[in-house]
C-alpha cells in the first residue's frame, strides 16, 4: 500500500457486537435474523442522528466512526437504552444484547474504510464490556468525563490481544437510569406551574440539522427561564433524555414537574414543519398540540406562539415588562440565528476542538448581526474554557478576552449568561463584591437559571457567606436534577464552610460519581477527610489526586484560592499537607 493511497486521522470509533449470537442463530435462525435486522437499523439511525457513519456491519458486528467522542458515547448510551426497552418485550431466550466499545485513536483511512490499532482497541474494549454495557478507553474518557451526566468505573489497565501496551479502560455504569429513577420520584412538585422541555426530535433527512431542533428546544427553555412565576427544568437535565424513548409520566416523576413539552422539527430547504405537544405528566393526558408548516423565516413567530401557548395553558399571567422581555430575542436575521444554533451545538460538546469551532462560528454570527449580544457572550465563555481547562498558552490573556466579550455583550443587551460569566471572572480575581453583584444580576435576569443559582452560591461561599449560599445551590439542584459534577462541589464547599464535614464528604463523593477524573473534587474531598479527622482516607484520596495529576503542587493550587477570608485558604492548604501532598 503506497503512502499516497491512504491518510491517517484521529477519530472516535464505536465497535458493537451481539452477545451469544451463535446460540441465538442455533435456536432460531429466522427470528434472530429478523431481530438483528431491526436492531441494526435502529443502531444505524442513531449513529446517523449523532453525526457518525457506519463503516462496516458484517454478521452481528457494527463498526462506526464519529468526529466527536461525546457523540459516539451518547449514541452508545441511546442504543443500549433503546435495545433494553425492546428486549423487555421479547422472551428472555430471544433477547438480543449488544456489547459496545468506544475508543479515540489514530486510524488509517482508505476508500471510506478505516484500519489500525485505533479500530482494534475499540473491538477489544467491546469484548470487555458487560452484555448491554459500554466500555471506553482512557483516551475516550479524557474527552467526555466533564461533558456527559454519566457515571464511570475505572477497570484499570487491560492487556488485550494483539496490542503491545496495556489499555486503560472505563465501564459506563448503565444502571444510572435505575438510580435516578429511584431518587427522582421523591421530588415534590413546586408550588407554581412547572415544566420540562424535552429535546425536539430532528426529523430532517440530514442529521446535521440536529443543531436546529436542539436550538428550538433551548430557545423555548431560555424564554421560559426568564419568568419568575413558572418553574423550568434546566437544559442539562432535559437533554439527558435526548435520543431515548421516554415515558412522559416517568420523566415527570424524575424531574419533579407537572408538564412536559415534546415535539419534532423537520427542515427541508426553506420550509419547516414543527410539531409541539404539551402533556400533563402526572396523568399522561394531552393538554395541547399544534403543527406548524411555515417558511423558515417564520421560526421566530412559531417560537413565540409555542411559548405563549404554554403560558396560557399553565395559567401564567405576565406583566407588561415580562411580555416585552419574551418578545425581544436579539436578532431577526435568520442566517445569524441558524449559525448561532450551530455554534451552541459545538460549544456544548465541551472539548477543545469544538470550543474553537464554536468561537469561529460566533464570529461569523457577529458579521451577520453585530448588534446581537448572544454570540459575544458565548465567545466569552469559550475564552473562559480556554483559561479554566489549560487550553490557552496564556490563561491571563484568555481571562481578559472573556471579560471584554462579556462587557461587549452587556453593552448591547443584558443577559444572564454574560453577567454569570462576569461573576466568575471577578471571583477568580478575588473581587468578591463585584462577583456577588454580577451573580445577583444574572439571577434577576433569569430566575429559573440553575447555573446562575449555582454560580452565585459559589461566589457567596468564597465570600464567607455559606449560610446565604445554601438556598441557592439547593435551588440549582432542584432546577437541574441531573447536574454536572461541579454543582456537588459547590454544595460540598458550602457544607464545609458551615462545618458540616460529613455532608461535605457525601457531596464531593457525588461529584466524583458523576466525574471520576475531576481533580478539584478529589482535592476538596481530601481536605474534608482531614477536617473530619479521617486521616487514613485523606491519604488514600491524596494518592488519587497524584494519579490524576502527577504534577499537582500545593503552591500551584494555592494560586487558585480566592477566599475573602484568608483563614479558609490557610486551613485548606494545611489539610493537604497533612494528607501528604506537597
Amino acid at each position: 500500500m503506497s503512502a499516497e493511497s491512504f491518510k491517517r486521522k484521529l477519530t472516535a470509533i464505536l465497535s458493537a457486537d451481539v452477545k451469544g449470537y451463535s446460540r441465538l442463530m442455533g435456536e432460531n435462525e429466522a427470528e434472530t435474523v429478523r431481530t438483528l435486522t431491526s436492531y441494526r437499523k435502529i443502531m444505524g439511525d442513531l449513529i446517523q442522528q449523532h453525526r457518525g457513519r457506519v463503516i462496516d456491519s458484517p454478521g452481528d458486528n457494527i463498526l462506526a466512526e464519529f468526529g466527536s467522542v461525546v457523540d459516539a458515547v451518547q449514541c452508545s448510551v441511546a442504543a443500549q437504552n433503546e435495545f433494553k426497552a425492546r428486549n423487555a418485550e421479547l422472551p428472555e431466550t430471544r433477547r438480543m444484547v449488544f456489547r459496545i466499545g468506544v475508543n479515540l485513536g489514530d486510524v488509517i483511512e482508505e476508500e471510506g474504510r478505516i484500519y489500525g490499532d485505533g479500530v482494534n482497541i475499540a473491538a477489544r474494549l467491546e469484548a470487555l464490556a458487560d452484555p448491554g454495557g459500554i466500555c471506553i478507553s482512557k483516551t475516550a474518557f479524557d474527552q467526555i468525563e466533564t461533558k456527559l451526566p454519566l457515571r464511570y468505573e475505572y477497570l484499570g489497565e487491560q492487556q488485550v490481544k494483539n496490542i503491545a501496551k496495556p489499555v486503560a479502560a472505563y465501564r459506563i455504569r448503565m444502571e444510572r437510569d435505575l438510580t435516578t429513577a429511584d431518587r427522582s420520584p421523591g421530588l415534590k412538585l413546586p408550588d407554581k406551574p412547572s415544566i420540562a422541555v424535552l429535546p425536539f426530535v430532528n426529523m430532517s433527512e440530514e442529521p446535521a440539522q440536529e443543531y436546529f431542533s436542539d436550538g428550538m428546544s433551548e430557545d423555548i427553555i431560555t424564554s421560559l427561564s426568564q419568568l419568575p412565576n413558572i418553574f423550568v427544568i434546566a437544559r442539562n437535565s432535559t437533554f439527558t433524555y435526548k435520543g431515548k424513548s421516554v415515558n412522559v409520566q416517568q420523566v415527570s416523576r424524575e424531574l419533579g414537574v407537572k408538564y412536559i413539552l415534546e415535539g419534532s422539527v423537520r427542515k427541508v430547504g426553506n420550509r419547516v414543519r414543527i410539531t409541539a405537544q404539551l402533556i400533563d405528566g402526572t396523568t399522561g393526558h394531552h393538554v395541547w398540540g399544534e403543527r406548524y408548516d411555515r417558511n423558515l423565516e417564520d421560526i421566530f413567530a412559531i417560537q413565540d406562539e409555542v411559548t405563549f401557548k404554554i403560558l396560557k395553558e399553565l395559567q401564567v399571567k405576565l406583566t407588561s415588562g415580562e411580555q416585552v422581555r419574551l418578545y425581544f430575542r436579539g436578532t431577526e436575521n435568520i442566517d445569524a440565528y441558524l449559525k448561532m444554533n450551530q455554534a451552541r451545538n459545538y460549544f456544548y460538546r465541551g472539548d477543545r476542538g469544538n470550543n474553537i469551532v464554536a468561537r469561529q462560528i460566533c464570529q461569523e454570527v457577529i458579521a451577520l448581526d453585530p448588534k446581537w449580544e448572544l454570540p459575544y457572550s458565548v465567545i466569552g465563555w469559550t475564552h473562559w474554557n480556554d483559561a479554566r481547562m489549560g487550553w490557552s498558552d496564556s490563561p491571563e490573556e484568555s481571562g481578559r478576552e472573556a471579560f471584554q466579550y462579556a462587557q461587549k455583550s452587556i453593552s448591547l443587551n443584558e443577559s444572564s449568561i454574560a453577567h454569570g460569566l462576569l461573576s466568575w471572572l471577578y471571583l477568580i480575581t478575588g473581587v468578591h463584591e463585584k462577583a456577588l453583584f454580577e451573580g445577583e444580576r444574572s439571577i434577576a435576569l433569569a430566575p429559573n437559571s440553575a447555573d446562575a443559582d449555582a454560580h452565585y452560591a459559589f461566589s457567596l461561599a468564597f465570600a464567607g457567606e455559606p449560610e446565604r449560599a445554601m438556598p441557592y445551590i439547593e435551588t440549582a439542584l432542584r432546577l437541574n436534577p441531573f447536574p454536572p459534577s461541579w454543582y456537588f462541589v459547590v454544595l460540598g464547599v458550602t457544607f464545609r464552610f458551615l462545618g458540616c464535614y460529613v455532608e461535605a464528604i457525601a457531596a464531593y463523593k457525588k461529584a466524583i460519581s458523576i466525574e471520576p477524573g475531576s481533580l478539584i473534587a478529589h482535592v476538596v474531598l481530601t481536605i474534608a477527610y482531614v477536617l473530619d479527622g479521617r486521616d487514613m482516607e485523606a491519604r488514600v484520596e491524596a494518592e488519587e489526586v497524584l494519579r490524576i495529576d502527577p504534577k499537582f503542587s500545593i503552591e500551584r493550587y494555592a494560586k487558585s484560592l480566592t477566599f475573602m477570608n484568608q483563614a479558609y485558604g490557610d486551613i485548606s492548604l494545611a489539610a493537604l499537607r497533612k494528607a501528604g501532598l506537597k
